[in-house]
């Protein structure tokens, strides 16, 4: 299959197409992020998310545009837009003019806030349940065992790329419960 094919598929919602261009495009965009952010974890995370909102967007791909170029800008906003979010967590206020000090924002969490936070898990655990059991365990895998891809993958037996389009997929089905509800 060629580029422009899979976008042409891709755009008719043919999961084919979906994941040859991931696998097409997988390691120019996480070695784009992983130059950027120097943090594994960061970058693939990041990368997700690129191509979750590639394919989201996919209609609004203008093919005058290379498509890995279209992927990297994506890419690069989200990084940007991640960097802007972690700044605001840090405001540099001034007492005087010769004290210059940080005034970290106290993020440790109220009571309140922890018994939010143990309703919503609950209620997150219950919607990953909804999920199919090879969803649940690949979810399970990353972000609760925090394992690697590579680690799911061997404890999976299976390819590295099937693993990120399974995690991908998981994704998209658990926001789409989270929202019905």
């Amino acid at each position: 299959m060629e580029i422009k094919e899979a976008i042409s598929k891709a755009k008719n919602k043919e999961q084919i197409a979906f994941n040859f261009l991931l696998d097409s495009f997988w390691n120019d965009v996480y070695g784009f992020q992983l130059k950027r952010t120097q943090n594994e974890n960061d970058a693939e995370d990041i990368t997700i998310q690129t191509f979750s909102k590639a394919f989201d967007k996919i209609d609004t791909y203008n093919e005058s545009f290379k498509f890995k170029t279209w992927l990297i800008t994506i890419s690069k906003n989200i990084h940007i837009d991640l960097v802007r979010k972690q700044k605001k967590t840090i405001n540099n206020t001034s007492k005087d003019d010769n004290d210059n000090y940080f005034e970290i924002i106290d993020d440790s969490p109220t009571p309140e806030d922890k018994i939010i936070t143990e309703q919503n898990l609950a209620k997150l655990l219950r919607d990953i349940k909804k999920l199919k059991p090879h969803y649940q365990e690949v979810i399970n895998l990353r972000y609760f065992q925090e394992l690697s891809y590579k680690e799911i993958s061997n404890e999976l037996h299976e390819p590295i790329n099937n693993v990120k389009v399974k995690l991908l997929r998981a994704k998209k089905l658990l926001a789409a419960i989270i929202t019905k509800a």
